[in-house]
């Protein structure tokens, strides 16, 4: 599988995973999901602030106060050839959410960024929890993806 991952930084924080970190968890996501839809997928992630993600938020999900992820599926684009690498979508993290979080949550901050990655990433494959149905297997297969990398269950349920 060819899993191609731009990533853009648009803020200052110095605890942001490396690019290959990024990538890896965003390449066993689509592999672990069997959602998808061929074996040559793109990925942008963007790492942003407070501002950038709330105003995201607001504009795109009625709500106006920061949250830690949000995906934005690119769809499907009818007639692309076979070659040409497909757009999974974008999945926007904001790295201050995300380090407070982990502190409030009493999690590794690598960890914490994990699932960020992992759970955007399921978010541009199709997955919701829009229900508890949807949650369950949305949160499954979360802490089976983090637990084949060594990452505790984020839901504290082991």
């Amino acid at each position: 599988m060819a899993v191609a991952v731009d990533v853009q930084v648009a803020c200052d924080d110095p605890d942001i995973p490396e690019e290959a970190e990024l990538h890896g968890w965003i390449a066993t996501t689509i592999k672990q999901s069997d959602r998808s839809p061929d074996d040559n997928v793109e990925v942008a992630v963007r790492v942003v602030d407070a501002d950038e993600i709330r105003t995201l938020n607001r504009l795109y999900r009625d709500q106006d106060k920061a949250t830690n992820v949000l995906s934005f599926p690119a769809g499907d684009i009818d007639g692309l050839p076979a070659d040409v690498r497909r757009l999974l979508g974008d999945v926007v993290v904001c790295a201050s959410v995300v380090a407070a979080e982990a502190s409030e949550q009493d999690k590794t901050l690598p960890d914490h960024w994990a699932h960020m990655l992992v759970h955007g990433t399921l978010h541009l494959l199709g997955f919701d929890h829009e229900n508890d149905v949807e949650a369950g297997e949305m949160e499954a297969l979360e802490t089976q993806i983090l637990a084949s990398r060594s990452v505790t269950d984020p839901y504290g349920r082991s």
